[in-house]
């Protein structure tokens, strides 16, 4: 959801992918195997219920106006994904990004990774993985890129207290969910 540029779609394997954007210009960006759907990420008529097996956001959720369209986006996924399947969120934690996370005139929707786990619950998922502080906020800076160094990054969780400024939650769809309607006991 939120594909964007298809950075990430385009240098994974699976079996289909599917990119899903309200951008037409997607087109030019996915790979030939990369199935692109131009839809609202709160209603993606053109797939079924319970029919994939995964869906990933990265970077995404803050450019929407507000809460109430996060959540109606996990609602979403959580209709497109089959039992069992996984919600993966790469998120700027504004925990960690106070003034910089307002820096992108884009940028609508404050969102912690304890907001992440909590709209996801009241959509029908339960989180299994949860990282506040997993990448730098942005790959702008003078700190070299190699592919090397990315690699090496992310196998020292140690680094990722010092740099890392964005939220990765996985969760996964409960059996038998039924979204809640957003209401606390």
């Amino acid at each position: 959801m939120g594909a964007g540029y298809c950075e990430f779609i385009n240098n994974i394997g699976a079996a289909h992918k599917i990119a899903v954007d309200l951008n037409p210009d997607v087109r030019r960006f996915a790979a030939a195997e990369v199935q692109v759907m131009n839809a609202s990420c709160t209603a993606i008529s053109q797939l079924d219920a319970e029919s994939v097996d995964i869906v990933f956001m990265s970077n995404f959720l803050e450019h929407l106006p507000s809460k109430q369209l996060v959540l109606d986006t996990f609602r979403e996924a959580s209709r497109i994904l089959k039992t069992g399947g996984k919600i993966i969120v790469l998120q700027p934690n504004i925990r960690f990004l106070p003034g910089e996370y307002w820096d992108f005139f884009d940028h609508h929707t404050p969102l912690t990774d304890r907001s992440l786990v909590e709209g996801l619950q009241l959509a029908g998922f339960e989180a299994e993985t949860v990282h506040p502080r997993f990448l730098p906020y942005t790959t702008k800076s003078r700190l070299p890129k190699a592919a090397w160094l990315v690699g090496l990054y992310l196998r020292v969780p140690l680094a990722w207290r010092f740099l890392g400024k964005q939220a990765l939650v996985v969760a996964v769809k409960r059996p038998q969910s039924a979204p809640s309607n957003g209401q606390r006991s």
